[in-house]
């Protein structure tokens, strides 16, 4: 199993990581023996050479033949390819008991949490997901709170239009995972971005009141994390939130029977402390405002 905490899995910017929507066109009986490979999860493309063993990546290393069949047997992992080794992208959290490994998708790959995908990606990716969110609350500006860091998709969104934005992450391990991700680099590398290891319902109540302009509030499942769906919670999120603020809350598949009944005892508490709230059926959430 992979070490994301190791020293030679902390450099993003210098790391080939693929999937199998990369490697698939290097295999056939007429593929040129040079091809353009993305080396990053689709973001850019460089130039490979095909060997007699298998592909030359511009470092000079190969990625043999039955690397790639590796790759291309397997949907649902991205791998690290370091020192002409695979390492599969995962790692098991002491702190929450969890497995976490990244899952590739056409565009930004998600986060499988104990197998459990934490973005949409029935008919959408991830990335799209994230817009949906970002547009559902409106566009970000001032001081944003990000309760649930992730792989960082929301607050990278968020940081293009906002001037700040603190977002927290309760295990750590999540963070490892990130530093993996060539997606989720702008979250290493925005100065607008604050990141904080912690607990969001414990965290948020040493805030001010009126610290924050807005609050993207995109928790686990309620089964998960049941007190970030506490009427406690959000009391506190009313109370930092600056007139006027606004949140926006996932929530879940509208359509379904568990995200039919957490909607409704999500609405019925943030309404029982103040706010007035809103559906947004194609962002699977409420938006809140006070």
């Amino acid at each position: 199993m992979t070490d994301p905490s190791s020293d030679k899995f902390t450099h993003p910017q210098n790391q080939v990581i693929l999937s199998h929507f990369q490697t698939q066109a290097l295999v056939g009986r007429d593929v040129p023996s040079v091809m353009p490979l993305s080396t990053d999860l689709g973001l850019s493309l460089v130039q490979v050479e095909r060997t007699s063993s298998g592909w030359r990546l511009p470092n000079g290393e190969i990625i043999s033949f039955a690397q790639i069949q590796i790759i291309n047997d397997d949907k649902n992992s991205c791998f690290l390819f370091v020192d002409e080794q695979l390492h599969k992208v995962e790692a098991f959290s002491e702190i929450t008991y969890r497995y976490y490994s990244l899952m590739p998708t056409e565009k930004a790959p998600t986060m499988l949490i104990s197998g459990i995908p934490m973005h949409r990606i029935k008919n959408t990716t991830p990335d799209k997901d994230t817009t949906q969110k970002i547009r559902a609350l409106g566009k970000p500006y001032g001081i944003i709170l990000d309760t649930s860091t992730g792989l960082g998709y929301t607050a990278i969104q968020a940081a293009k239009t906002a001037d700040k934005v603190i977002t927290v992450e309760f295990d750590p391990t999540v963070i490892d995972i990130c530093k993996l991700n060539p997606w989720s680099r702008p979250l290493f590398t925005n100065p607008k971005i604050y990141k904080v290891i912690g607990d969001s319902a414990m965290l948020t109540e040493v805030f001010q009141d009126g610290s924050f302009n807005a609050i993207i509030h995109d928790p686990p499942t309620f089964q998960i994390a049941g007190d970030l769906y506490a009427k406690s919670l959000y009391q506190t999120f009313y109370r930092i939130l600056k007139e006027k603020g606004r949140m926006f809350h996932y929530i879940g598949n509208p359509d379904s029977r568990s995200g039919a009944t957490v909607g409704r005892g999500v609405v019925a508490r943030l309404e029982s402390v103040g706010f007035s709230v809103k559906p947004k059926v194609s962002a699977f959430g409420v938006l809140a405002k006070k």
